[in-house]
């Protein structure tokens, strides 16, 4: 039997969403690891994959949540045993922490509906390469980070070089989201800066590149 994947979440309102969708579609079986509870993760050879979702915490953010570095030393384990991970918002900035990255705040935080570039390589990019030059996706952040040595920069936007990338076979960073659908929009509207809440439909097309994306992801996860 296939192992079940872990997500990791770091507040209620930030789950799997199109993720979870996707995984059920392909029967793989998925458990939430509820950090805002002080949740135990699992022991890395019980589990398929993980994912890690956002949160409004820095990812150095360790006095005011001790559970950052477990999370970063599990994250760095995972990737290290080959496992298929994806990070997300705080998620990908936890991986980049796992692998020695500066987190640091920007310039300007970035909310709202927006688009990345596709990079040269990330054109290239078994998970990436399908997406097109342009994908829309929601912002909803306000820290960046360099890239960790030996990743692959996949994506960028006019305000932030470093939207997406890969490190390892299997391990990718999305500073963007694109798993959230139009069943999130609550959420977003009461949880986002006003005036920042993206539109039905670029939601519509936002979970339109997120089957792309995801869906080549759990592609390669499972080769």
């Amino acid at each position: 039997m296939n192992k079940p994947w872990a997500v990791v979440k770091h507040v209620p309102f930030e789950g799997p969403a199109l993720v979870g969708t996707l995984l059920a579609e392909r029967g793989i079986r998925y458990a939430e690891y509820p950090m805002y509870r002080a949740s135990e993760l699992p022991a890395v050879h019980d589990i398929g994959g993980l994912v890690v979702m956002g949160g409004p915490m820095g990812a150095l953010d360790d006095v005011t949540h001790p559970q950052l570095p477990r999370e970063r030393n599990f994250i760095k384990a995972i990737v290290d045993a080959g496992l298929p991970m994806l990070g997300i918002c705080l998620g990908a900035q936890l991986l980049a922490a796992s692998f020695g990255s500066a987190i640091r705040r920007g310039s300007t935080p970035e909310n709202g509906a927006g688009t990345v570039t596709v990079s040269v390589d990330g054109s290239r990019d078994p998970v990436f390469g399908s997406a097109g030059a342009e994908v829309p996706v929601v912002h909803w952040h306000g820290d960046t980070f360099d890239l960790p040595d030996g990743a692959i920069g996949l994506a960028s936007s006019h305000l932030y070089e470093n939207q997406a990338f890969a490190i390892g076979r299997r391990a990718y960073g999305l500073q963007f989201h694109v798993e959230l659908t139009r069943a999130q929009l609550p959420v977003m509207q009461a949880h986002m800066p006003p005036d920042t809440t993206p539109s039905r439909q670029h939601m519509a097309d936002v979970e339109a590149a997120g089957r792309i994306i995801i869906g080549s992801f759990l592609d390669l996860a499972e080769s």
